[in-house]
């Protein structure tokens, strides 16, 4: 029978003990999530090391107020009025001497001598970044676009440092033409002409060179180009450009109707373009002496493996032509050395098969490779960091080469250091102010547990500094003593805590949960581990269930599926599925049991379970999921008769795979704005896993369940926004139009005209639940 919500609020009260509020209800959990309290979004140092600055949501609005508290204990304030003006901004780059930092406030370049007064260096429309130091000490440069600029604190002026241009040199010589040279040979006037543009621009490069007092003057690379990156050394000597192929095709995009509107018609929206249809264009470098404004291009072909194509055979068999030559690379980041000698970047086949970490040797104009991670699927999204020591001659960097993330340092030139090792994972590493110690964030314990731990560079014992099982991210205090912590569990957003790197207890600085929402009493996941029939070994999962379970009954089970495939769900933060979190509850209440499982494919368990779905999404996932209903069945009195399924985005994806290709196991379920289709998603994300439809059609046949759309036997609900511009609506539709059809009975379809992929709207959140719900409760119990 339909839910009715009163009866939902009576269950819901009669289950939990007498509270001073009112009970939980689907329309509460589904509200706006300001009843909870806001999160605490981001936080930094100020630069004395006195206070902790963060962001907060303002309630009833998106504006987000920045916040003070004192790290010694205080109460929290927002920052108003006149003392906005004196804010210390987050990432600040500190000089060799840590004495003064500079960062970037509001898109504008700010300098402060620690302790002393703040110094403003930019007003600007521009968008600043990429603040640091310059080599000799007294100078600040930085980046507008792809320009640089630099401010130097003798005469206190801001000026141009390097402006590379995708243009070419209006006085360059032109090029050799018979028809030229003969009207110069008959002319003397046009000869006279041609002279005196000759003097007048020798004149203007010797006054430049004698004359410190002049702007830098453009670099012009060539108009067959565009820029897509630069970097500037710090001692203003060298420039790298990463350019890019002018005009490149970018593929066929998208059209996106929107039906409802403020004008009251019909307006259409451009969205990307489908995986295969834009692969991205490689990349080149250039380097360019800006003592002379020469430049050369630096050839990508010393990166080992660049010339071997992974995919040959998979070409071959496609009936497509070998590539020829090497394969395309683009860059990720360059950074120079604080002294400006050294500098490193990672670069990245567009197959994302390879990864690499080079240096430049800048008086050869060469590139030198210092590190390849090669995988046979694809190189991890995360897990990227790089960069140098203080001293600039030791790299430092994260690989998963081991199948687990891990940092390692290298000397240019001699045998990588591992520094950590095991079957966990290292993330967002920080280097003490002296580069001895590298703090990170790590789940040892078990892969949900996450705490900062501390390692030597020279190598040695790994030190789990903090105990918080839930710690988000961290940033070390200017001086290098203490961390400032943004921590969470299930039942509480984001805080902050401070403590020493020594070790010790957390002092907890913030508690911005609603009284409403901390006087509740919450039902807490339990967090068990599934064995697998694949061998997979273990499959962790938050299982939600009364604590004591009627002798002889059988609880229908629900099976929720996190989004994003690489995503991890079970841990002992804050998850990003709270709604889901208190849904369950509600489920629980009313006589089910659900277990969430970080499947095959999910973050924080190393890479061969990232890859585990490589040419063939939704199989090892769909393979956990059943071992999943059996363990429920098996430990928790779950009726096998009655399971049901329901996910978001890839868990949408997932239940259309569950009810297609397990019809037997899986009773219901509801797929949430849902990838139906492989073809149509991005190339980001697709051509890594599955390749590209041209040259894996039978992978993307494998993995798109529309393909699998005859199977369906149970109930299913689809449910998706109609302004989608991530997993498009059209992909429900799609295959709403296959199971009409097919002919296929109990199937609905819930569109919801002003949301995009993450719902914003209150309503629509609780129109969705409610329709699940109900699904659910009619076809389960």
């Amino acid at each position: 029978m339909r839910l009715r919500l009163a009866v939902l609020a009576l269950v819901t009260a009669c289950a939990l003990p007498a509270l001073a509020q009112e009970p939980l209800t689907l329309d509460k959990a589904m509200s706006h999530p300001d009843w909870i309290g806001p999160p605490v979004e981001s936080a930094w140092w100020s630069l004395d090391g006195q206070r902790a600055l963060y962001t907060l949501k303002r309630e009833g609005s998106p504006v987000r107020d920045t916040w003070t508290v004192p790290v010694a204990g205080g109460e929290p304030a927002k920052v108003e009025g006149a003392a906005l003006a004196e804010l210390d901004a987050a990432r600040p780059v500190f000089d060799p001497s840590r004495r003064q930092a500079v960062f970037i406030r509001n898109g504008d370049v700010f300098l402060r001598v620690l302790g002393g007064p703040l110094v403003q260096l930019t007003r600007s429309t521009d968008a600043e970044a990429d603040p640091r130091f310059g080599a000799d000490g007294r100078s600040v440069i930085w980046r507008v676009g792809n320009d640089w600029f630099r401010w130097d604190s003798a005469t206190r002026l801001v000026q141009p440092a390097a402006l590379p241009r995708a243009e070419k040199d209006p006085a360059a010589d032109p090029e050799e033409d018979a028809l030229r040279e003969h009207q110069l040979r008959l002319s003397t006037q046009l000869a006279r002409e041609k002279a005196f543009r000759e003097a007048q621009r020798e004149n203007a490069e010797a006054l430049r060179e004698a004359d410190p007092s002049r702007a830098a003057a453009p670099v012009y690379l060539g108009d067959k180009i565009t820029i897509a990156n630069s970097a500037m050394s710090p001692d203003g000597r060298w420039l790298l450009v990463v350019t890019e192929a002018k005009d490149h095709e970018s593929g066929r995009a998208g059209k996106m109707p929107k039906y409802v509107t403020e004008s009251g018609y019909e307006e259409v929206e451009d969205v990307r373009v489908r995986v295969g249809r834009n692969p991205p264009q490689g990349q080149q470098l250039v380097l360019v002496d800006l003592a002379d404004g020469s430049h050369r291009e630096l050839a990508l072909s010393s990166l080992p493996g660049i010339g071997r194509d992974p995919l040959a055979e998979m070409r071959k068999a496609a009936g497509q032509d070998p590539l020829k030559g090497d394969r395309t690379v683009r860059i990720d980041s360059v950074l120079w050395s604080d002294n400006g000698g050294n500098v490193a970047l990672m670069a990245r086949a567009v197959d994302n098969k390879d990864r690499w970490i080079a240096t430049v040797d800048l008086a050869g104009g060469k590139l030198v490779p210092a590190h390849r991670l090669t995988d046979p699927a694809w190189i991890n999204w995360g897990f990227n960091d790089f960069g140098w020591l203080p001293g600039g001659r030791t790299l430092w960097y994260l690989s998963e080469e081991s199948g687990f993330s891990h940092l390692y340092t290298v000397v240019p030139g001699e045998r990588a250091n591992r520094l950590t090792t095991g079957r966990w994972e290292v993330s967002a590493p920080q280097w003490s102010p002296d580069g001895v110690t590298a703090y990170f964030v790590c789940n040892r314990e078990w892969p949900g547990d996450y705490e900062v731990c501390a390692v030597p560079s020279t190598g040695g014992e790994v030190r789990e500094v903090t105990a918080l099982d839930g710690v988000e991210d961290f940033a070390l205090s200017p001086d290098g003593t203490q961390l400032l912590l943004r921590w969470s569990q299930s039942h509480v957003p984001p805080q902050l805590a401070v403590q020493p790197v020594a070790g010790g207890e957390a002092r907890k600085l913030t508690d911005t949960r609603s009284a409403d929402f901390a006087a509740r009493q919450w039902l807490a996941p339990k967090v068990v581990q599934v064995p697998s029939s694949h061998g997979a070994g273990n499959i962790w999962a938050k299982l939600y269930r009364p604590e004591t379970l009627e002798e002889g009954r059988k609880y229908p089970v629900v099976m929720f599926v996190h989004g994003a495939g690489y995503l991890q769900n079970v841990h002992a933060r804050w998850p990003a599925y709270f709604r889901e979190q208190m849904f369950h509850q509600l489920l629980v209440e009313n006589g089910f049991i659900v277990l969430d499982m970080d499947y095959r494919a999910s973050e924080g368990y190393g890479r061969d379970w990232r890859t585990a779905i490589y040419r063939r999404m939704g199989h090892p996932e769909l393979e956990d999921y059943v071992d999943g209903v059996k363990y429920m069945v098996a430990e928790h009195q779950g009726d096998a008769e009655n399971v049901g399924v329901y996910g978001g985005s890839y868990g949408g994806f997932m239940a259309f795979m569950a009810l297609f290709r397990e019809p037997d196991v899986f009773k219901a379920g509801a797929a949430l704005r849902p990838v139906t289709d492989w073809t149509s998603y991005n190339h980001e994300y697709t051509s890594n896993i599955l390749n590209t439809p041209e040259l894996d059609p039978e992978a993307y046949k494998r993995s798109s369940p529309i393909e699998y759309a005859e199977n369906l036997r149970g109930h299913l609900l689809i449910s998706h926004g109609m302004i989608d511009d991530n997993v498009f609506y059209q992909d429900s539709v799609r295959l709403a139009q296959r199971l009409i059809e097919l002919k296929k009975h109990d199937w609905e379809m819930a569109s919801y005209p002003l949301e995009r992929h993450g719902y914003q709207h209150p309503e629509s959140w609780y129109d969705q639940y409610r329709r699940i719900y109900e699904l659910f409760d009619e076809n389960l119990k």
